[in-house]
């Protein structure tokens, strides 16, 4: 995993937790392989101000009928990462 998937993902872990009031995870041990919805509790709703809180974090579209995908932070921080190399 390169530096910037690694500081991405633990970015994205920050505003989760920050976002949906995680008070018992810390950034750097939130497991990035859990299921948001399945182990962690996030709903449709919660994933949908996730989503605006980072496309003002990095400046990219998500489209809601990708909402479904972003299961995990690390796909989460691929997606991202992906959006903005298409950018480019």
């Amino acid at each position: 995993m390169s530096n910037d998937t690694n500081k991405t993902i633990i970015r994205i872990a920050e505003i989760i937790i920050n976002e949906l009031k995680l008070e018992d995870i810390s950034p750097e041990t939130f497991n990035p392989d859990l299921d948001l919805i399945d182990e962690v509790g996030v709903d449709s709703m919660d994933l949908a101000t996730v989503a605006l809180v980072l496309r003002d974090e990095y400046g990219i579209r998500i489209d809601e009928d990708d909402y479904p995908k972003l299961t995990t932070v690390r796909i989460i921080a691929d997606y991202i990462i992906n959006k903005q190399n298409s950018q480019e």
